[in-house]
């Protein structure tokens, strides 16, 4: 198939001249891509929906564990490392910008041809069947989450059922909204998503005041409390224990959202890379914000008490609290909603690696939608140990994603001197992802023994 317009053939050692490169660099506030979407005179996708779109695709599950991380590394070290990681996930994102104006293609798993030829696209895909990992939160949670609202015995009854509810929301949710055909399009889902987030941190925020300190086996005797001034109670700046070592690798992989950057970037109004930079940071800083809000007052609620799963301290200290069985149910359809927008990535992946000769056909698109709805489900029903087996996709390929990658990407593809400021950040870049990925392995293999 012939190659679109303004793009430029993927060859194995292909290079960028040095031309190129000044000349993308000078025109860095000048619309970069020219796809189908902007041929057509679209107006694009706002920079508030881009913005909720990437939120979205950062913000998961990962947000109720941050709070038993900051337990184990301490207020200022945790604020430290936090900043860090955020800081290293937008420089990556800054990379994967570069080769995207100086390759002129349109997706990760393009460059992942760039730099691995056929199999590069073939590793992003199966890294795209995570999602399943997040129906699996959906499929052991949401029952235990609709059981509080009811009472009396309801076991054996449909709605109570995991696999039955996973069904059902995968048919009437999730496979409606990957069947459209532009990112864009959930910009409203992506928003409604960022609203449940910050309705967490502000529960959480009220309700530090709602558990005593220190906290008793029976919530009632909270009333016998008279003080909380002991050392159980006292937040650390720094605390450093065996548990510590969690702390980078669930900060990475809450910041992960590199296979959606590229997608938002296609359909952002008047894409350059200073405006998708822009995007990427504001995303990232409130995801910081959030994260931090949410793990502080979670961590002095319960101090060395929390719990690695954050709200399962409220279910235990605060049995049929509506308001906190009410965020346990946004949590899990802010979950549900990162589906559909991980299909996209994961589709056109599929697509070009099967069908990249072929024109745009809804059948097909229809089918391959389906395919994936099918698989992700059947993954998530049978597969009995399927934490497990994501364990070690999270701490491979998501590393990969975020860090390996995009570093290699550039060591690889620039011809900058590799002495230079942006060669070195991509050299460490890499290194540090290479590191985050070993050693977040070695621990779910060192856990999986010690089970």
């Amino acid at each position: 198939m012939e190659a679109p317009w303004g793009t430029i053939s993927a060859e194995p050692g292909w290079f960028v001249s040095t031309q190129q490169i000044e000349e993308a660099e000078a025109e860095e506030l000048s619309p970069l891509l020219s796809n189908e979407l902007h041929r057509q005179g679209s107006p694009g996708v706002s920079f508030g929906f881009s913005v909720f779109n990437l939120m979205n695709a950062i913000m998961g599950s990962g947000i109720l564990g941050l709070a038993y991380v900051m337990a184990h590394t301490g207020i200022l070290g945790f604020s430290l490392l936090l900043l860090m990681v955020a800081l290293l996930a937008s420089y990556s994102v800054h990379l994967l910008l570069s080769m995207c104006i100086q390759t002129a293609v349109t997706s990760y798993e393009d460059l992942g041809l760039f730099a691995f030829g056929l199999p590069g696209k073939v590793i992003f895909f199966f890294s795209s069947l995570s999602m399943s990992s997040y129906l699996l939160i959906i499929k052991t949670e949401l029952p235990a989450a609709i059981s509080e609202f009811l009472s009396g015995d309801h076991s054996g009854s449909w709605y109570l059922d995991g696999e039955t509810l996973l069904i059902i929301i995968c048919v009437g949710i999730v496979f409606p909204l990957a069947l459209l055909p532009k990112i864009g399009f959930l910009g409203y889902t992506s928003s409604l998503s960022f609203f449940f987030m910050v309705f967490f941190a502000i529960v959480i925020i009220i309700k530090k005041w709602s558990i005593p300190c220190p906290l008793t086996l029976n919530y009632i005797e909270r009333y016998f409390q008279i003080s909380n001034a002991t050392d159980d109670c006292k937040p650390k700046l720094f605390h450093f224990s065996k548990e510590s070592a969690y702390a980078i690798p669930t900060m990475a992989f809450s910041f992960l959202c590199h296979t959606s950057i590229l997608p938002i970037y296609c359909e952002l109004q008047s894409p350059s890379k200073k405006r998708m930079q822009n995007v990427t940071n504001t995303a990232i800083a409130l995801s910081f914000l959030i994260y931090f809000i949410s793990a502080l007052f979670g961590y002095l609620t319960f101090y060395d008490n929390v719990a690695s799963e954050l709200l399962q301290g409220y279910s235990k200290y605060l049995p049929h609290d509506v308001v906190v069985m009410t965020v346990k149910l946004c949590i899990l359809f802010a979950v549900l909603l990162t589906v559909p927008l991980i299909h996209f990535p994961a589709r056109k992946a599929l697509m070009m690696i099967f069908f990249s000769n072929f024109p745009f056909s809804w059948i097909r698109h229809f089918l391959i939608t389906l395919a994936l709805n099918i698989i992700i489900v059947l993954l998530a029903i049978y597969v009995p140990d399927i934490r497990n087996v994501f364990g070690v996709i999270g701490s491979s390929t998501s590393t990969c994603l975020i860090f390996v990658f995009p570093g290699l990407f550039y060591l690889r593809l620039s011809r900058e001197d590799f002495l230079s400021w942006k060669k070195l950040g991509a050299f460490v870049l890499l290194i540090f992802g290479i590191l985050v990925g070993n050693f977040s392995l070695a621990l779910v293999i060192f856990n999986w023994i010690n089970k």
